[in-house]
């Protein structure tokens, strides 16, 4: 009986040391999952409007209006699919690459917030900040002459971005 008190008393403390570690892996999973789905979501919008575009200008919201771009899809919300995961910032943070800081505004898409892809593969610039629980955070930079997207994740000690 000693034996098997003992033996669970390790079991404990071993479960005790990990879960904080756990708890953190599957936040940082969360968060870079999020940050993935976005950007592959929005290289799916890019080829649509190349392959798609109502009327060869781009999807705009009045185009979306007067019916002649269709949305694709329902909308969706980050945190229904990412549990604690949502457009963000941690405050105080810099800017990606050199960009604007995002403040109080984790979407950074010129004046409208949205982004737009033209037929022939550019889209509008910016920056889409992605945080997690406790302290993770991340950006996906649209770049517009090409259209593509690059994840960098925020390191809080050196206060520096990086390439995931």
């Amino acid at each position: 009986m000693i034996e098997l008190m003992f033996v669970l008393g390790v079991a404990a403390t071993l479960a005790a040391v990990s879960l904080p570690q756990l708890a953190a892996s599957v936040h940082e999973f969360r968060a870079a999952g999020a940050a993935r789905y976005v950007a592959a979501r929005l290289q799916q919008a890019r080829v649509r409007a190349i392959t798609r575009d109502g009327n060869r200008n781009g999807v705009l919201a009045a185009d979306i209006a007067a019916g002649i771009d269709t949305p694709v899809g329902a909308q969706e919300h980050l945190a229904d699919q990412f549990p604690d995961v949502d457009f963000g910032a941690i405050s105080g943070i810099p800017g990606a690459e050199g960009s604007t800081a995002p403040g109080s505004d984790p979407i950074r898409l010129g004046s409208a917030d949205s982004v737009t892809f033209t037929p022939t593969g550019t889209a509008t610039s910016g920056s889409l900040y992605v945080r997690g629980k406790p302290d993770i955070q991340y950006v996906l930079r649209i770049y517009g002459e090409t259209g593509r997207t690059r994840i960098l994740r925020y390191n809080a000690r050196t206060r520096t971005w990086f390439s995931r």
